[in-house]
């Protein structure tokens, strides 16, 4: 039996690692702050709303510091459950290589799955690769494929820096965590509060029946516009995704962005005149 499984055979199973309980003990204590509506005379400052506030702007002055001088940018987003043995992970890590090799960083999450995968094809073609990892309870450990490695306590600034400094979103498949990411970028986008860039579904099997579903019912119903759609671009192809970004680098992306949201305004503005007129 290996070694490393032996030393594995002498912890048990139900006990946490000292990391495991380290992160525990921080979510508990997040936990209360978010809940406790007062403070009494009797804590300290460091579990007030005002210290919480310092502790927030500390994250994106660490991130800001640390980030100053990076270049051209992609981030990569999807599963931590993703194993290795999976196409997607091996996808993953052609798409994290081949932006490396185009003269991108690869941004990730910098835990383990796609997150992995992706910094590990940014190291293949030695590229710059980046963990925003995220302090959990379960789940998430950074990857050993990180040549900068930040960690979070707060969703909402690890969020922020994504989008500060990537030229494109690259959506593997995933769950909640990667849902989010996905709709705050194209939220963002749609309501001109970021520049306009592309965001890749990678997977056209995973991705075709939530677009399908947009399509059909929140188009429909009339709660997106069809150019709201074209904010999200379908693919299976590592090559395909690369030139997406590329090509935004290039400014060509943003000019055919928008010459087709405004072929797509003035469709609606027919539509309701004809409506009218009727």
């Amino acid at each position: 039996m290996p070694e490393e499984n032996n030393q594995k055979s002498h912890t048990p199973a139900n006990k946490p690692t000292r990391s495991q309980a380290g992160r525990a003990k921080r979510h508990a204590e997040e936990h209360e702050l978010l809940l406790a509506p007062w403070r009494t005379e009797s804590e300290p400052f460091t579990k007030t709303d005002p210290w919480r506030m310092w502790r927030i702007a500390s994250e994106f002055v660490e991130a800001y510091d640390a980030l100053a001088e990076l270049g051209p940018s992609v981030a990569i987003f999807g599963s931590a459950r993703t194993p290795r043995s999976e196409e997607s992970y091996q996808q993953a890590r052609e798409v994290g290589r081949l932006m490396g090799e185009a003269g991108f960083a690869v941004i990730t999450g910098g835990g383990p799955g796609i997150m992995e995968a992706a910094s590990r094809g940014a190291k293949d073609a030695g590229a710059l690769s980046v963990g925003l990892n995220i302090t959990l309870p379960f789940e998430q450990q950074e990857n050993p494929h990180l040549d900068i490695a930040l960690e979070f306590r707060y969703f909402f600034a690890r969020k922020h820096i994504f989008v500060k400094y990537a030229e494109a979103f690259v959506i593997f498949p995933g769950g909640f965590g990667t849902m989010d990411e996905l709709f705050e970028a194209v939220t963002l986008i749609q309501t001109e509060k970021i520049r306009n860039f592309p965001v890749v579904l990678f997977g056209k099997a995973y991705w075709q029946g939530l677009m399908d579903w947009m399509r059909e019912t929140m188009l429909t119903e009339g709660k997106i516009s069809e150019g709201d759609l074209d904010l999200m671009l379908l693919s299976d192809s590592p090559e395909e995704t690369r030139d997406f970004a590329v090509r935004a680098r290039n400014d060509l992306w943003r000019s055919e962005q928008e010459e087709r949201a405004r072929q797509a305004m003035r469709l609606t503005f027919a539509r309701h005149a004809n409506h009218n007129n009727h």
